[in-house]
This record gives structure tokens, sequence and C-alpha cells, in this order.
């Protein structure tokens, strides 16, 4: 399992998350049907918005997953946030960076995921609107639009409380 790296802006980011006094805040009905539309347009079991804390991962929105937050360690979230476009794993199972992870190997045994970065106007990503399937799948170009396009608006959501 390769650990995911920290942005060289680690703590501004985490000052900016910070800043939007939303971590460990109640679920909201606008964003969790953000979710559960994203679970079913995509027909996965788990769709999540996850914010990226300095060791964490807290879902601010969760579909198909019980688990409130997962150690960042661990998190495929974690690398998700170190890219400007949609972060794609295909078959975990193969993939060496996650092959023998936790969350692969075991509960909820992620075979596929795919992650748009929540990027404020600031610049900062604080986290990813993600999807998550228990069997290996293709992701379109067509795919990547739908979810970025869902990152964007959750981010307008999130800056205009």
């Amino acid at each position: 399992m390769k650990t995911p790296q920290k942005p060289d802006n680690e703590q501004e980011r985490v000052a900016a998350l910070k800043d939007l006094v939303i971590l460990d805040t109640e679920p909201e009905e606008s964003l969790d049907r953000v979710t559960r539309f994203t679970a079913h347009i995509f027909d996965v079991p788990i769709a999540l918005i996850s914010l990226v804390d300095t060791d964490r991962q807290w879902f601010k929105s969760r579909f198909g997953l019980d688990a409130r937050e997962t150690e960042r360690d661990i998190s495929f979230c974690g690398h998700a946030i170190l890219e400007d476009t949609i972060f794609v794993v295909h078959n975990a199972l193969e993939d060496p960076r996650f092959c023998d992870n936790l969350l692969v190997q075991g509960d909820p045994h992620i075979r596929f995921y795919a992650g748009a970065p929540l990027k404020l106007s600031s610049g900062f990503t604080i986290g990813t609107i993600c999807i998550i399937d228990v069997e290996p799948r293709e992701f379109t170009q067509a795919d990547c639009g739908i979810l970025q396009q869902l990152a964007q608006d959750i981010v307008t959501a999130i800056q205009n409380k």
C-alpha cells in the first residue's frame, strides 16, 4: 500500500478546509441528495463527499457506507486531492498503490474508485466527490465530465453557505 503524499500547501489547504466550519457537522439533505443521485447515475453501491483533514478523511455525505471517516493513510481520496483532474483506479487489486490496502482486502472491498477534486475558488482542494464499486470497471471521458460537474456544484453549495 502506498500512503498518499501531502500537498506542498498542506497547512494552507487544511486551514481553508477548517475555515469552512464544515467538519463534523450534521448531514445536509441537499448534499445527501447529490450523493444519492451520484450513486444512481453511475450505478455504484457507494458515493461519498469526502473532506480530507490532517489525519483523516471525513464524509460530509455518504451513500452505501456506514463509516463516518477513515484514516487518511489508507484513503483513496488522499491520493485524489493531489490531482487537478479525476483520479481513477479501474481495478484496485491490480494497482500496486492499493492492492494490499485494508479497504480493498476487507470491507468495503473496493475494486473501482473515481474521485473528482473539490477545489475551492481559492485554489485549495479540500476533498472529493467519489464513487466506489466492488467490481472493476471502465470510466469514460463522458463519465469524467459528469463527475467533474458534480464536484463544481458541490463546491458552489459549500462556499455559498
